[in-house]
């Protein structure tokens, strides 16, 4: 029989959830990101036979790749996977090709108007300027000069640019197979690349879905309870469990990828599920609050408990296969159930429970 933890002094409850948040606070900062968001590769390898994956990495580095590689023993063998951080070439490479894609549709518009009208010749000599400056750094990436090439027109530039970016990719993409390939003997090879301009295209998405997600729970928790002091400690466990979950990938270096930020998503929803659970029970029955806190306590552990057991076995299941997403999803999943635990019936229960007892009694 689970206890009435909310008979007593029911406020100090409050002080392990708040521990909890102060330490992950502090590993918060330790979070790295991970290819989807940081662009790079992920080379993953099937071996032939094991290696050493701190050999391989200082084999590698003084090939001129800087890598960091991890090797795992799977039910199917041997496996490593290779992370690359991009390249500054093929980062520079990516911010001109944005700026020559930008600009060469006004310079192909003005050269056209140039030809029947010499009044839009300076605009034209301009931006033409502009867009062959940029052209000419993406050559220089490929040690090409512009005067080697037979350009006439600007769409010769835009094919000569084209396939100047190209080459930079593919002089990318030999500095990591070619180390590889010398010093690892695989029988199998998965390539994952993100490039720059994708990556900030997923923050960008990130960001847009949180902030689109706390404005929406904010407008719907007020419109449900109607009340400042509810709908703040709904929103307060929310925030608790993303924080411990951040805390946790800090401390145990689980990286911030799609699939891990796709399981903080998931725990908003489950935190935002307990949470209303709790309110719903001590407001709107009658009766003793501490028994209804009591009461949605024990149906709250229950559904906790069931999700612990879900992602614990997928947890089992990662370390077994070693396949990141699984890891990353169950890890993240697990830190975050446990830090619901804590702050939803140590801050949140505290917070309705104070505000319901001081309503009563008014």
């Amino acid at each position: 029989m689970l206890p009435n933890i909310y008979k007593g002094n029911y406020r100090l409850l409050a002080i392990p959830p708040l521990l909890l948040i102060i330490i992950a606070i502090f590993f918060i900062p330790s979070i790295k990101l991970g290819v989807d968001f940081q662009g790079g590769t992920l080379v993953t390898l099937s071996l032939e036979e094991n290696v050493d994956a701190e050999m391989l990495q200082t084999q590698l580095r003084d090939e001129g790749l800087d890598a960091n590689v991890k090797v795992f023993d799977t039910a199917v063998g041997y496996r490593a996977e290779i992370e690359v951080p991009q390249s500054d070439e093929l980062v520079q490479a990516e911010t001109l090709k944005d700026e020559f894609n930008t600009l060469v549709g006004d310079v192909s518009r003005l050269e056209v108007l140039a030809y029947g009208n010499t009044s839009y010749e300076p605009e034209y000599i301009t931006k033409k300027t502009e867009l062959d400056a940029i052209a000419d750094q993406m050559f220089g990436l490929i040690e090409i000069k512009r005067s080697q090439m037979n350009i006439s027109t600007t769409n010769d530039l835009q094919k000569r640019f084209s396939d100047a970016y190209s080459e930079v990719y593919k002089q990318y993409q030999r500095s990591i197979s070619e180390p590889i390939n010398k010093h690892v003997r695989y029988t199998s090879i998965s390539v994952q690349t993100v490039s720059p301009v994708l990556s900030s295209h997923f923050i960008d998405k990130v960001a847009s879905v949180v902030l689109f997600s706390a404005i929406l729970s904010v407008i719907l928790v007020f419109l449900f309870f109607r009340a400042i002091i509810p709908s703040i400690a709904v929103l307060t466990g929310a925030f608790s469990d993303i924080v411990i979950a951040l805390g946790a990938m800090g401390l145990f270096g689980i990286p911030l990828t799609l699939p891990s930020f796709a399981a903080l998503l998931m725990l908003v929803g489950f935190s935002l599920d307990t949470d209303i659970l709790l309110t719903t029970r001590m407001l709107k029955r009658r009766g003793d609050p501490r028994e209804n806190a009591h009461d949605a306590m024990k149906t709250g552990l229950t559904m906790s408990v069931t999700g612990l057991i879900a992602f614990g076995a997928l947890f089992i299941l990662s370390t077994m296969t070693h396949i990141p997403t699984y890891y990353e999803i169950s890890a993240v999943a697990l830190a975050g159930l446990v830090g619901d635990m804590f702050a939803t019936w140590g801050i949140n229960a505290v917070m309705i429970l104070y505000y319901a007892e001081k309503r009563g009694a008014k």
